[in-house]
């Protein structure tokens, strides 16, 4: 029966990256779980886009989060040492229909097992494209005491909340010994010539009902403030919200989810 059924997001794979049209009919096709390369088990579900199911199951945060990220998709320092890595996905709502403009803010530990508390390495956020498509360049992470192998994530499509959560490695031997550790996160990876390519699809509870669209109104005035939707801010550009000024960090269109106090990647209080 499985040798039958298709893959939703492998088709979608295929039709986003060849630039065509997302298949609506695909909504109502059952999805597999990804198979463990190495021994072809099959792991549990990481969450289908069918309406109903749970999406990307969240994870803590840690103690090494720090807001105001650089803007960037390659978070490698310069003359950092390590196994390239490259992690590629999409993020999707419950209908599998991809998100665009989702925040992503990635961090990370080094080839060594440390986190920069001073500064951005290994730290940075970006947005998914028009398709949902998102592109990260690091370094294979090193081993932190007490956890195994992983790269930390928050995932925040406009107007709904945050998704904090971690990814994960296969074949690792902390992974049995991971009090944290949950296969629904597992990447898959595969080695290419020195380094190595990891994919992995967020899917956000996010209700979508095709062909609706997801973007958010045009003009929104947020009360008592000068911020306001649909605006291009640059960096430097000061407003109000709610009776406090912010100052832009980085150049954006304001949308619905986005208002300064929740996103510190983009404001800072001035």
């Amino acid at each position: 029966m499985e040798d039958r059924l298709v893959s939703r997001k492998t088709v979608l794979h295929a039709a986003l990256a060849a630039g065509v049209a997302v298949p609506i009919a695909l909504v109502g096709v059952p999805a597999l779980a990804r198979t463990n390369a190495a021994n072809g088990t099959v792991p549990e579900l990481t969450p289908m886009c069918d309406d109903g199911d749970d999406p990307t199951p969240p994870q803590t945060e840690g103690p090494y989060f720090k807001p105001n990220s650089p803007s960037r998709t390659n978070i490698v320092p310069a003359g950092a040492g390590g196994v390239r890595l490259s992690v590629t996905g999409y993020v999707f709502g419950l209908s599998c229909l991809p998100l665009a403009n989702v925040l992503m803010d990635f961090w990370q530990a080094d080839a060594n097992g440390a986190y920069d508390n001073s500064g951005y390495r290994f730290r940075g956020h970006q947005f998914t494209n028009a398709q949902g498509a998102f592109t990260l360049t690091t370094l294979f992470p090193g081993l932190y005491p007490g956890r195994t192998r992983h790269i930390h994530v928050k995932v925040q499509a406009p107007g709904r909340p945050v998704l904090t959560t971690q990814l994960y490695f296969p074949n690792e031997p902390r992974n049995n010994t991971d009090p944290i550790f949950d296969s629904r996160l597992l990447m898959t990876v595969r080695d290419s010539g020195g380094a190595k390519q990891a994919s992995f699809d967020f899917v956000l509870n996010v209700p979508q009902n095709p062909p609706t669209s997801t973007t958010p109104p045009t003009t929104t005035t947020a009360p008592g403030g000068t911020w306001a939707v649909g605006t291009a801010y640059a960096v430097g550009a000061r407003v109000t919200y709610g009776g406090r000024g912010y100052v832009c960090l980085q150049g954006h269109v304001a949308q619905v989810g986005w208002e300064p106090p929740n996103t510190p990647a983009l404001w800072r209080a001035a």
